[in-house]
């Protein structure tokens, strides 16, 4: 028997280097959160030495195809592009009516009515078809340095794709045993999420059950879960979740990260797109924490980490958008937790967030704009600071410098 070619085991290992080389000089990732991100934001944030991303989220190519021109318009510097890449959801009548019978007071009281039904808002790259494969003409034209994937893998035939294009791909992993799968799916790096970042993670099998949510807030801390992850993959490892400042990435760093990517350090940047009821909750935990600094010695001992999960304003729902997601606590989670009382089950993502934003919407009309709203926020909210993106980027990279003498 002839042996086989090494030639695709040697291009695999040459993206990887090149993938340990790109993240190792920036250091610095902006996540892409799916709307808050804008190309004015990732640009600045490549242009002052990080590596800017847009948050595509749903797989819709005529808006990825938007977004990466202006973005690139905006910076000759390497950014990346992010989309989901979720199961389909299963529709079920029986739940999709419990679920919206749930919802019928809070309708009600905001004088809307409720969706008949549910529908599957947002389109996803693990899903083949001409979809999937129109985003992936998109993106070979495009050429992005990087694209990233959160919730699983793309579509069969995705990565070599993008890889035939010369475009990296990355993809989210919340534990060993998904860095694993991310590995042999021929992915460059892997973004090791823990359970400390805001929104969704990238969990890859979240179907939603009476326990989910509780779940998602038992999963492992970051730099537990760098850790791990760099001893299982032989690829090179994003650190992801509650990092907000310079000694975080080296924390990161440390653990065996090449670079650490960060969500809600971002979200008060005036590039971003956070909602101004958003911005102003995560100001008001700024304002919060800052006090409590002021007040106590204690805040960053291990009593001090003690009492801020204990007053922590985020927690995790699937009531949103059928996922957990972490986010600044509202009528939204006593929703979630009203349900399990009940036993009423959550859709599947992303039908319940269908109705979730109808909600948000009937609320905004009636000048609430902040009770039903997705607030997303990682667990480190109170530690953001609100300066352009690329002062924070220097900030950041100055305070690592320090952190690392």
């Amino acid at each position: 028997m002839f042996p086989t070619s090494s030639a695709p085991e040697s291009a695999s290992a040459s993206r990887r280097e090149q993938a340990r080389m790109l993240l190792h000089g920036i250091r610095i990732i902006q996540a892409p959160m799916a709307g808050a991100t804008t190309p004015e934001l990732a640009a600045a944030v490549s242009n002052a030495g990080g590596l800017g991303s847009l948050g595509v989220g749903g797989a819709d190519p005529t808006r990825a195809g938007e977004q990466i021109t202006r973005t690139a318009e905006l910076t000759g510097r390497p950014f990346m592009v992010n989309f989901f890449a979720h199961v389909e959801p299963r529709s079920s009548a029986v739940v999709t009516q419990s679920w919206l019978r749930l919802l019928e007071s809070e309708f009600a009281a905001l004088e809307a009515a409720a969706p008949s039904t549910l529908r599957p808002i947002y389109a996803s790259a693990a899903t083949p078809g001409e979809n999937t494969q129109r985003l992936v003409d998109v993106l070979v034209a495009a050429r992005p340095t990087v694209v990233s994937f959160h919730f699983g893998l793309p579509a069969a035939g995705v990565i070599e794709q993008l890889h035939d294009a010369g475009i990296l791909v990355l993809v989210t992993a919340t534990t060993p045993d998904e860095a694993r799968i991310v590995e042999q799916a021929g992915a460059d790096a892997v973004i090791a999420q823990g359970c400390e970042a805001g929104g969704h993670r990238g969990v890859f099998d979240a179907t939603p059950d009476g326990d989910a949510d509780a779940r998602a807030s038992r999963g492992a801390q970051t730099l537990d879960l760098v850790a791990a992850v760099v001893q299982d993959v032989d690829l090179p490892v994003v650190a992801a979740g509650g990092l907000m400042n310079g000694v975080d990435v080296a924390h990161a760093l440390s653990a065996g990260a090449v670079a650490a990517q960060l969500g809600t350090a971002f979200l008060l940047c005036p590039e971003a797109a956070t909602a101004s009821a958003h911005r102003e909750r995560i100001r008001e935990e700024v304002s919060r924490v800052r006090l409590s600094s002021m007040r106590s010695s204690s805040t960053r001992t291990e009593l001090g980490r003690q009492q801020r999960a204990a007053i922590d304003p985020t927690a995790f729902t699937s009531a949103i958008s059928g996922r957990p997601a972490r986010g600044l606590r509202n009528r939204m989670h006593e929703i979630g937790a009203r349900a399990r009382t009940l036993g009423v089950r959550v859709p599947d993502y992303p039908l319940t967030y269908d109705a979730g934003k109808a909600l948000a919407a009937a609320a905004a009309a009636h000048g609430d704009a902040a009770s039903f709203a997705a607030l997303w926020a990682g667990s480190e909210v109170g530690r953001a600071r609100e300066m352009p993106a690329a002062d924070l980027v220097h900030v950041l990279i100055a305070e690592l410098e320090r952190a690392r003498g």
